[in-house]
């Protein structure tokens, strides 16, 4: 019989010793379909060029990044899930792209990025000497895959979404080159967008087969609750991440900012962040609470009461998930930490295009 006593003794893994304060009390539900859209999602970046050989794919294949899919859309079906497996796979490839020298640079950034967005036009004009990188041709393959068929309006705020996603990395890059430290409200008015939490709302919607009215979506209290979701997504990465942004020498962590800004420790701070999240909550909570009574009160049909339910949900799936998939990943603990610079991946825009950081 196991002894009770030396269970108890044995230490939790930092990250989930270091996230056991938060309150995010909504219950974690993993998407049944998670295997298959985990096999679906090596073969479609083997199959861009995105992961080459063996030990890529099993150091991409620990990270289980489908498993943070499978949490965000609990009830997706298995092409919904697939589909946001490839996206979530290029978020994070693309992230890592910017952890050394290339993120240091401000101009060769933007270069990258503007490529990416020019795939969302209609007819993108690529010129004949930038070489077609592995991520430029998937993003490519997945804006055309999750637009198809989708409402005009919804595929307009995707792609907002999206270019100020992108455009947030040139912002980061900024940050690790100016001198000082950047206010906390600051940080999060651009962190907001390079997060990546609106894009993925985007495919609550797209999952639920619905789209939002405008006059709805961009004002209180869906985008107040937006923005609450937001913030305690960034607030727990952060928490998660410091150690890999530390070691990579970036300074867009809210964490780093606080200890730096007010000469707290670092235990310190990631306390005061972390009580920030959890009030973050309440508020959501609290709004949410409200919400029936003021979709009444506006005069909405009963169908989008519907749709608005099913999208609140979604938000509460995009907190719990990102917590949960964050203490279950290696990507945040030592050995993630320790090959921050070294990923197998971390250099797809640079073989495509090794002449633009001399620009």
């Amino acid at each position: 019989m196991n002894d009770p006593t030396t269970a108890a003794a044995v230490p939790l893994p930092p990250v989930v010793r270091r996230t056991s304060p938060l309150a995010i009390p909504f219950p974690a539900r993993l998407n049944p379909g998670v295997e298959a859209a985990r096999r679906h999602t090596l073969g479609w970046l083997h199959g861009h060029g995105m992961l080459c050989g063996e030990a890529a794919t099993e150091e991409y294949d620990a990270l289980r990044l489908d498993r943070l899919m499978a949490y965000f859309y609990p009830d997706a079906g298995p092409d919904e899930l697939a589909l946001a497996t490839d996206f979530n796979a290029w978020f994070f490839l693309f992230d890592d792209q910017f952890d050394g020298e290339l993120g240091q640079c401000p101009e060769a950034v933007a270069h990258f990025v503007d490529r990416v967005v020019r795939t969302m036009d209609d007819a993108p004009e690529l010129l004949p000497e930038e070489p077609d990188s592995p991520l430029v041709s998937g993003y490519r393959d997945i804006w055309r895959r999750i637009t198809a068929g989708a409402p005009r309006a919804w595929q307009l705020r995707f792609r907002d979404h999206w270019e100020r996603y992108l455009g947030a990395y040139h912002w980061e890059a900024q940050n690790r080159t100016r001198k000082g430290v950047l206010p906390l409200e600051q940080y999060l008015k651009g962190r907001r967008d390079s997060i990546g939490v609106q894009p993925c709302l985007d495919f609550t919607e797209r999952c639920g087969g619905y789209v939002l009215p405008r006059e709805l979506h961009g004002r209180p209290p869906l985008a107040e609750l937006r923005r609450l979701t937001a913030e305690v997504v960034i607030f727990v990465n952060d928490v998660v991440s410091v150690d890999k942004e530390l070691a990579a020498g970036d300074v867009n962590n809210s964490v780093i900012i606080l200890q730096r800004s007010t000469g707290c420790t670092p235990d310190q701070a990631v306390r005061r962040i972390i009580r920030t999240a959890n009030a973050r909550v309440d508020q959501f909570q609290q709004i949410a609470a409200t919400l029936p009574a003021t979709l009444r009160e506006l005069g909405v049909p009963a169908e989008v009461h519907d749709h608005v339910a099913h999208y609140v949900t979604g938000m509460r799936h995009l907190m719990t998930g990102n917590l949960v998939w964050s203490q279950e990943t290696p990507r945040y603990d030592a050995t993630g930490t320790a090959s921050v610079s070294s990923r197998p991946w971390a250099g797809l825009f640079a073989a495509a295009d090794p002449g633009v950081r001399e620009a």
